[in-house]
Parts: structure tokens; C-alpha cells; sequence
């Protein structure tokens, strides 16, 4: 039975209700299958059997994405693929269904799902898990819903791989310099995590494959880097910070710290410093929000930021701290509490979404048992970050400090064992193996982007209507000898 077929009374009943008869089992929708969702439903999976919960996880792409290494897919150091866990896959004996969330209604224990096509509908639930992660936060800047793109999937990532070396391909042939300078000026916002690995992965890439073009010199490109704090990398101590800023400064990287974009009309950067420059690329990654539905579109608690509030067992409570009843949630779209921090919330990060993706089941389960769910308490082994190949900065177990190749080699190691699934595991490791054993690939399939642009191009304009269109089968081969 394909795994959206949800008529069969051991899987997940009907999609749509139609009769108000009881369920045969509980059915627990998993909202989102990010790191939360896939984690949950798997867990939950592996402990219940189907006659004791039927499972189903609702997402609008068919797989998960490992964003810790989407900086690398970008910089082409792990095939693209490899950093997905397809949900077909991934999760064996569970319903999944592919559509976008666009309304919570918990009072009703319904919630509605619009598909890639057809007509909106909805899903029934007894248990609901919020697991929707987040999306890119992002500001009323004149220019940036035009020229900018973020660095949130893995999609956008390929996108700005592809970009960046199409633009290297086009300035090698372009003798106009002030048009080459534009074209080799790659501009990134956000000098968090996940901007700083994406400027240096995609930077050294970029380095890396200027011995193939004989006209641009690695001094030709310009990485500029804009960040609205006083620092890079918030999530390292402030020496490590200031560390990876002084390596990076030294490959040719442009800061400007204390610094906000005010514009970018035409791919004309202007700045909250007064610097100006022109550029063909501008990647923003200042900041994620949770997933807005949430806020937009649910009768669920939320708090300022437009996070599910929860309870440290993770289960959804209102403002006065009353638990909402059969409501759970956890990941970048939860104000999850940190016990080991009073006062603060975990971190949107993959470590802390995938322990408390376990936790949660743990307790969706116990309380199937009818025994007491446990607060989710967890102290960060540290944090690790890629400044482009051999290069890196980490701070491990709050004592040990690691620079260069040993804390590279630790974001390596410790992401590969992270990465659900064997298959995508092995997968990432042999093409590392590739990779040093025949360096990186870098060519560009920017018309991936747009496959039918070719095609466009090469047809003729339709005829009038009513005009006859003569069509014939003729061997092109016979055709040419004839010419």
C-alpha cells in the first residue's frame, strides 16, 4: 500500500472523515518532517507497533535536510542528494503525506493541508506534534525580496553554488571591468553559524577554482560580509569568535561589523555605515523565525517570537501554564525551556532538535502507558563550525578549544554521525574520499534553475489560429543530404 494511502483501518483510516465512528488506534500527525519530525515519527515507530498508533507525517518536500552541512553541499564538498534523507526511505511503516500546512485548529483536532496540487483538505488527529522548524527572517529592505536568496534548504544552497561559479564563468570572458568587478563582488548577510560556514565554504570554493578560469586571479574576488553585531559567531566564546574573524580577514574576506543593509535596489548595496557597492549576489542569512502558521494560522499558544510555548516535557501549555491536552512540540518552532540555563530556550540547533525529537516520543509514550512524561534536559557537548576545507573552530565539553584542521575534522566527524540513515552516512563518506583524491568538482548546471529556457528559446511562434500547421516525418539525416 503506497504510504499517502491512508483507507486502510491499520494504517491511518480516511484523509478525509466522513463518519464520526472511534479510531481503531490513536493516530499521531507529525507536523513537519525536519529534524523533530523524522526523529519523532521514527522513534515512535520503532516503540509502538501499528495496532497500537498509527503514524503520519505531513511535509511540502519529500524529505528531510541535514542543514548543518548544507554549507558544504554549496561548496560541492558532499553531493546534494546526500544531504537529504528521503522520507520514503527514512520512514519505513509510516503514512506520510506531502503538502503544506496551512491551518491548526486543536480545538477541533483537525488540522488542513494544501497538496503541490488539487484542492485543500483536511486531517483528523488524536495526538498532534508540532515540528514545522523555521523559515528565514527576513526585513523590509528595498531590493532584498528581489535580489537576495537565502540559505535555508538545500535547494537555495545549489542555487547559490551554481550562481556563484556561473558569474566566475561570465567575468572570464567579460572585458568591462567595472561590469567583472559587480560580477565577482559576492555579498553575504548574517555573520551567525550559518552565514559564516556559508561565506567560507562557498569563499574557498570559489578560491579553489580560479586555477581553472587563466583570467581572474583569486585577487579579482571580493567576499563581503555585513553583520549588525559587533561580532561573528555568537554561539563560540568571544576569543574563538575573534579568532575565525582575524583567518578569515587573512584569506581577503571584507567585514563590516556593527553594520545593517539599507538597501540593495539593483544589486546597489548600500549600507547603515554609508559603504556602497554593486554586486550580483547577496545571500541573507540573518536569522530564522518559526514557521509563521503557527502564529497566522493556529489556535495553539505562542509567545512574542511566534513559538509554540512548551513545557520542559515538551508538551504545549497555555499562558497561565496549563498543558494543553494532546499537544506537543519541539525544534526551532518551540520556546522549548533550557534547565540547564534558567531563564533562556534551547538553541534552534540540530543537536538539541534531534534530543529533544527523542524525548518527545519518549513522552508521547509514556503517556500512552499512563506513566509521567520527563523534562528534556541536555547539556551541549559543544559546537562546531567549517571555515571551508581543513579549516575550522570548536569548542567541545565547555574545556576544549580546537582551531584549524582538528576542529574541521570534529565538524566533520560529529555531523557524519548525526546524519540519519546508513545509507546517506556512507554515502557522504565516499564522496569525501572523492573529493580529496580528485579535488572538487566545480562546474556550474545554473540551467538546472530554468531547464526550459533552451528549450523557449528554440520554438517558433505559434500560427494564427485557424491556420493549418503541416507537420511532417522526415529523418534529419535524409533532410541534410538534400540541403
Amino acid at each position: 500500500m503506497p504510504q499517502n494511502d491512508l483507507s486502510s483501518d491499520n494504517s491511518a483510516l480516511s484523509v478525509v472523515e466522513t463518519t464520526s465512528r472511534p479510531r481503531k488506534v490513536p493516530r499521531v500527525v507529525v507536523l513537519g518532517g525536519g529534524s523533530v519530525g523524522l526523529y519523532v515519527a521514527r522513534r515512535l515507530r520503532k516503540k509502538l507497533g501499528k495496532r497500537e498508533a498509527a503514524i503520519v507525517v505531513v511535509d511540502p518536500r519529500p524529505y528531510m535536510t541535514y542543514a548543518p552541512f548544507l554549507p558544504e553541499a554549496g561548496a560541492g564538498s558532499i553531493d546534494a542528494r546526500d544531504v537529504v534523507a528521503p522520507h520514503r526511505i527514512a520512514l519505513k511503516g509510516i503514512d506520510v503525506l506531502q503538502g503544506k500546512v496551512v491551518n491548526i485548529a486543536h480545538g477541533d483536532k483537525k488540522i488542513t493541508i494544501s497538496p503541490e496540487e488539487g484542492l485543500d483538505y483536511e486531517v483528523s488527529y488524536d495526538h498532534v506534534v508540532i515540528g514545522l522548524g523555521s523559515v528565514s527572517r527576513t526585513l523590509p529592505i528595498p531590493g532584498l525580496a528581489e535580489e537576495g536568496i537565502g540559505f535555508k534548504n538545500v535547494e537555495e544552497a545549489i542555487a547559490v553554488r551554481n550562481h556563484v561559479l556561473n558569474r566566475m564563468d561570465v567575468a572570464s570572458s567579460t572585458w568591462d571591468a567595472d561590469m567583472r568587478r559587480r560580477m565577482l563582488t559576492f555579498t553575504f548577510v548574517g555573520g551567525g553559524f550559518a552565514g559564516i560556514e556559508a561565506l567560507a565554504e562557498i569563499e574557498d570554493m570559489a578560491r579553489y577554482a580560479t586555477r581553472n578560469y587563466p583570467t581572474i586571479e583569486e585577487s579579482d574576488l571580493r567576499f563581503v560580509m555585513i553583520e549588525g553585531a559587533g561580532r561573528i559567531l555568537p554561539e563560540v566564546s568571544e576569543p574563538m569568535g575573534l579568532w575565525a574573524l582575524e583567518e578569515m580577514k587573512k584569506r581577503g574576506i571584507e567585514f563590516h561589523l556593527n553594520t545593517f543593509l539599507s538597501s540593495c535596489v539593483d544589486g546597489h548595496v548600500v549600507t547603515s555605515t554609508g559603504v556602497e557597492f554593486d554586486t550580483e549576489t547577496i545571500v541573507w542569512t540573518a536569522g530564522v523565525k518559526a514557521n509563521p502558521v503557527i502564529k497566522e494560522n493556529s489556535d495553539l499558544p505562542f509567545d512574542r517570537m511566534g513559538r509554540v510555548t512548551v513545557r520542559a516535557t515538551l508538551q504545549v501549555e497555555d499562558e497561565n501554564g496549563t498543558i494543553v491536552p494532546d499537544a506537543w512540540a519541539a525544534g526551532d518552532c518551540a520556546a522549548v525551556p533550557d534547565l540547564l540555563n534558567p531563564g533562556s530556550f534551547c538553541p534552534p540547533n540540530a543537536q538539541h532538535a534531534i534530543r529533544e525529537a527523542n524525548q518527545l516520543a519518549d513522552n508521547l509514550i509514556a503517556t500512552f502507558k499512563g506513566e509521567q512524561p520527563v523534562e528534556y534536559k541536555h547539556k551541549s557537548v559543544g559546537v562546531v563550525a567549517s571555515l571551508g576545507l581543513y579549516k575550522g573552530v570548536a569548542e567541545l565539553f565547555g574545556f576544549v578549544k580546537l582551531r584549524g584542521p582538528l576542529a574541521w575534522l570534529a565538524h566533520r566527524s560529529y555531523h557524519v554521525m548525526a546524519m540519519p540513515t546508513g545509507n546517506r552516512k556512507l554515502r557522504i563518506l565516499v564522496g569525501w574520499i572523492g573529493q580529496f583524491l580528485m579535488g572538487r568538482e566545480i562546474v556550474s548546471l545554473g540551467s538546472l534553475h530554468d531547464p526550459r529556457d533552451e528549450f523557449r528559446k528554440a520554438s517558433v511562434p505559434p500560427k494564427p489560429v485557424g491556420d493549418k500547421v503541416e507537420q511532417k516525418a522526415e529523418a534529419s539525416a535524409a533532410k541534410a543530404e538534400r540541403g
